[in-house]
């Protein structure tokens, strides 16, 4: 399975405890995975598509529990994605459709017409509850998070820019801050830093997958440290190893002209000592003298042998 159906698969097992929780969350996934369809003079019937089973098995749970409603399961092969199975659930006129609809703020009434609304109803959020509760029905509607092992992405797809601007302001109410993009005949809300989508992960109640998700984080972290100390390391020694060069050429020029008795005991000492140990460090050229030597003063030698090489 893959880290969206994962998760889906434990949003689904949520179930609200309160009403208008309930109804905010199936208003959420109609919204997210449904359409109207015309079914006669003034009638409607209203279809839902999802590809999650466990999406499908919550919305005929939902719609059983709060409006009564047995929904039929319709299962069928999409051969053009690599044969994943379509879960479609149609809500008739017969089951009350329009009074659903209303109910879920997708339908309105004006001057005695049905007129579809497509933002989302402000009494169906006023609290808290319900928000999140919306927000886990969009999701579960058509949400998907990539894995985060590849990249930090997620997203909902809606049926128009409307909507999709009505859920970056509910998600603003949670201090996620969402963006959206035209995708084909779409509008994409989407998150792409990675402590937001935590963040919604546990305003959704997705705990499970928000541990999964930090642990990915962490081990990320963890990979992306061992990699700049490796590469601050190999700078170190590449920058060692540089200067070594220029101090092994300034005492070869002086023992060159001048012979290794041209140069003080202790310069020569540590002279003598650089040429045998061409890539080692300050320090490690310290701890090698009898008495050992401090890097400042290793360092200070070495410069004093290079200054007398530029003289010569």
């Amino acid at each position: 399975m893959s880290f969206s159906s994962d998760i889906k698969s434990e949003l689904a097992q949520i179930m609200p405890d309160k009403r208008c929780c309930m109804l905010a969350e199936i208003a959420g996934i109609l919204r997210t995975c449904g359409s109207i369809r015309l079914a006669g003079l003034n009638k409607v019937n209203y279809r839902l598509m999802t590809e999650n089973a466990a999406a499908a098995r919550k919305i005929i749970r939902l719609m059983k529990e709060y409006f009564g409603v047995k929904l039929e399961l319709v299962i069928s092969k999409n051969m053009m994605l690599k044969k994943n199975n379509f879960y479609e659930m149609i809500i008739t006129e017969d089951m009350r459709c329009q009074e659903i609809l209303r109910e879920t703020g997708i339908l309105k009434v004006k001057d005695g017409f049905n007129v579809f609304d497509y933002g989302i109803d402000e009494s169906l959020i006023k609290k808290k509850c319900c928000k999140k509760a919306f927000l886990r029905g969009a999701f579960l509607g058509s949400g998907s998070i990539t894995d985060p092992e590849k990249a930090y992405h997620m997203e909902i797809v809606t049926t128009n820019p409307v909507l999709a601007k009505d859920i970056i302001k509910l998600m603003s109410q949670f201090k996620l801050k969402a963006k959206d993009i035209i995708r084909k005949d779409s509008t994409v809300v989407y998150i792409k830093d990675s402590s937001q989508i935590s963040d919604f992960l546990n305003i959704t109640g997705a705990h499970k997958a928000l541990l999964e998700l930090e642990n990915v984080k962490l081990m990320k972290e963890m990979l992306n440290m061992t990699n700049r100390l490796v590469n601050c390391d190999n700078a170190n020694m590449d920058k060692t190893l540089a200067a070594s060069e220029k101090q092994i050429a300034a005492i070869e020029k002086i023992f060159e002209i001048k012979g290794p008795e041209y140069l003080p005991v202790k310069l020569r000492e540590i002279a003598l000592l650089r040429l045998e140990e061409r890539e080692a460090s300050l320090q490690e050229l310290g701890a090698m003298l009898n008495p050992p030597l401090g890097k400042s003063g290793v360092s200070h030698r070495l410069a004093k042998i290079m200054e007398m090489a530029g003289k010569l």
